[in-house]
């Protein structure tokens, strides 16, 4: 599985275009105009990628930004948990919206991503799982994990989603919603917030 890293906006959102052979999907386009776009649309095309799935790990606007340029130029759906779809907006009525619960399983070429629900930035909070990969989005970040003070968010679910993200072998590469890439082992040695999970 091939990860490409860009960082759009304002709060230097990572978002993840991902795939596997041409097979691909896109994780938390909060791009914000058309040069970002383009930086995405550029290597789409010079990778001849099929884009299969738009997936918001959550729905704040700084993930989601880029659903209706993506879902309109590549007519697929848009991935999230229905905890969430409230925070898409009016304009999501219009979308092609696949909802993503605990347990599923996501194809991408000959290779898989589980979901597994994350709830605790916000009520709707996802992480996808992949062979030797985790796309955390807002819960788990490197030294750090996501605000829980905007509504929605919980410390009790955060420390609930903490708890299975810590249970990955720790050789595990985390991409977050933000910052820098890191690894489950990591994370477990040097994150404050998981340190105190033991």
């Amino acid at each position: 599985m091939k990860v490409k890293t860009f960082i759009f906006g304002f709060l230097a959102t990572n978002c993840y275009v991902v795939n596997s052979d041409k097979d691909a999907l896109i994780i938390d386009p909060g791009f914000e105009n058309d040069k970002e776009f383009d930086q995405i649309k550029e290597y789409i095309n010079e990778n001849s990628l099929k884009i299969n799935l738009i997936i918001n790990t959550h729905g704040h606007s700084d993930h989601i930004s880029g659903n209706y340029v993506l879902q309109k130029k590549y007519n697929c759906p848009i991935g999230i948990h229905i905890n969430d779809l409230p925070l898409l907006g009016n304009l999501a009525k219009d979308w092609k919206i696949l909802t993503l619960n605990e347990g599923d399983f996501l194809n991408i070429g000959n290779e898989v991503l589980e979901i597994i629900f994350t709830p605790g930035h916000t009520k709707g909070g996802i992480s996808l799982v992949g062979e030797k990969i985790v796309f955390t989005g807002d819960t788990l970040f490197s030294k750090g994990i996501g605000r829980m003070d905007f509504p929605g968010g919980s410390k009790e679910d955060m420390q609930k989603s903490l708890v299975k993200l810590i249970d990955l072998p720790e050789d595990y590469v985390v991409f977050s919603g933000h910052g820098a890439s890191s690894t489950i082992g990591e994370e477990k040695r040097s994150n404050p917030f998981l340190i105190s999970l033991k």
